[in-house]
């Protein structure tokens, strides 16, 4: 096993079998049954095989796992969802904490409350919530884990409505590297409280997490408008300003892609570039008819599929194209605004796809969340902005080197265009130098918070937050 001091050792059968013993789940090796399921994530470019797998079901085995790994020496790494682009949720030799068989959601439907387990997917609350005609703000593929999505600060559908995904959040349950379960909420520990809205899994696990919930549903004006790519330059200058004009109410991305053989479009327009709008209004119907007419308005789309749908299915939309299993590899802007030189290195790359499977994406982010301040959650980026999300996505390994190397270009050529931020959950393993771009001027007490409560770092696989204190003078 490695150790948190840059070393191996070896455990005692002995050893073993006590933490097994005291487990509520289930002590796997790598010989055992369960091991594969759980060390394989989203990213099919991740193969990594830990010495040991907790695979907890309860907030003790949490406990157990967290005093096992400090009391050890253990390099340690906690797997949720498993679909972190990073893939930091699996590290060779270390043992895994696998939250994944961890699923509750409870909704408090007089108060609006949601309580969920870490293991949870966006799936899994979507579906419980929407029986009581409530959502939560959260990402935009229903496999996504709630625990990292969360964790990173999370936006999606229904963020310009309602806020992030940490605005939401009311409390969690935190077990810090002490093995000590602590309730954090705006009133008992704030400091881990405002650390763990987007400064990710830096200073604990979680083993609950508790959200504000919102009346919407079960239907949403919702769908997607294709156009020909060769219409996008003009077609994106136009998006951009309804973007600034758009209502809290109304979110619209642009994706620039290969048409996958969708049943509504054309079979003549199967697997040639196209430019899709998605957009979705979170609000009364007959209003976001009025809010989306200038959008639908625009070009001569080969498509338009707005209509009422249900939100529950809206948020698996893009389910189909995203898989398990395939090889994803993302590189990440924030634009302040679109420019026109932005979008010329963006077409330019779009129309050399390097796999069918790829693409870039523009989500424009603003209204609810872009009136909390910068500095009251970890995660600072409140500002309304655009971000571009280049996702290369393939399946053979041949295609590995021409495939990053087509998205490392392409961010180079917007950079000078950037805003100079990132969102953490689209940074890649290879780019650890970002934490700057992605905390601004809340890296420092993030890293004294984490100095506090995990002096030692047994929480450090993940886009890692060195524990660092401030000396008394400088505070």
């Amino acid at each position: 096993m490695k150790t948190l001091s840059g070393g191996t050792r070896e455990l005692a059968a002995e050893t073993l079998a006590a933490l097994a013993g005291g487990l509520r789940g289930a002590l796997i090796a790598p010989d055992e049954a369960g091991y594969d399921v759980s060390r394989t994530i989203w990213n099919g470019m991740i193969d990594r095989r830990p010495g040991l797998v907790i695979r907890a079901l309860g907030t003790g085995d949490i406990q157990m796992a967290v005093n096992f790994a400090r009391d050890n020496d253990l390099l340690m790494a906690v797997r949720a969802g498993g679909h972190q682009i990073a893939g930091l949720a699996v590290i060779d030799g270390a043992l895994l904490l696998d939250l994944s068989q961890m699923r509750s959601v409870h909704v408090d439907a007089a108060r609006r409350r949601v309580h969920v387990d870490p293991g949870a997917l966006l799936g899994d609350m979507d579906r419980e919530t929407q029986l009581y005609g409530l959502a939560v703000p959260s990402g935009v593929n229903s496999t996504t884990g709630i625990s990292g999505l969360t964790l990173g600060g999370g936006f999606g559908w229904i963020t310009r409505k309602f806020g992030m995904t940490v605005d939401n959040l009311v409390s969690a349950e935190l077990v810090t590297a002490d093995g000590q379960l602590r309730h954090v909420s705006a009133e008992e520990n704030p400091d881990l409280f405002w650390a763990i809205r987007g400064g990710g899994g830096n200073f604990g696990v979680v083993a609950a997490f508790e959200f504000q919930a919102h009346p919407l549903g079960p239907e949403v004006l919702s769908g997607l408008i294709v156009h020909p790519f060769a219409e996008a330059r003009e077609l994106l200058q136009e998006f951009r300003g309804i973007c600034d004009r758009a209502p809290d109410e109304l979110t619209v991305w642009a994706v620039m892609r290969k048409a996958p053989p969708l049943p509504f479009l054309p079979e003549a327009w199967h697997g040639r570039e196209v430019l899709i709008f998605g957009a979705c209004y979170a609000g009364d119907m007959a209003e976001g008819e009025a809010a989306m007419a200038e959008l639908r308005g625009l070009g001569a789309p080969i498509a338009d599929v707005i209509s009422p749908h249900p939100f529950t299915g809206w948020q698996a939309a893009f389910d189909p194209l995203l898989t398990p299993g395939a090889r994803n590899y993302w590189k990440s802007h924030d634009f302040t605004a679109l420019s026109d030189a932005a979008i010329d290195a963006i077409l330019a790359a779009a129309a050399d796809l390097p796999d069918p499977a790829s693409e870039v994406f523009i989500a424009h982010v603003g209204g609810a969340m872009a009136r909390v301040a910068s500095d009251a959650t970890a995660f600072p980026q409140r500002q309304a902005h655009f971000t571009m999300n280049v996702h290369t996505r393939w399946e053979d390994p041949a295609k590995d080197r021409a495939c990053i190397g087509w998205a490392r270009d392409l961010f180079d050529a917007t950079a000078p265009h950037a805003a100079g931020s990132v969102y953490v959950n689209f940074i890649p393993e290879d780019e650890p130098g970002r934490l700057a771009e992605a905390y601004g001027g809340n890296l420092a007490r993030l890293a004294e918070i984490k100095a506090r409560h995990d002096p030692g770092n047994l929480f450090r696989a993940n886009h890692n937050i060195a524990p660092q204190k401030i000396p008394v003078a400088a505070k």
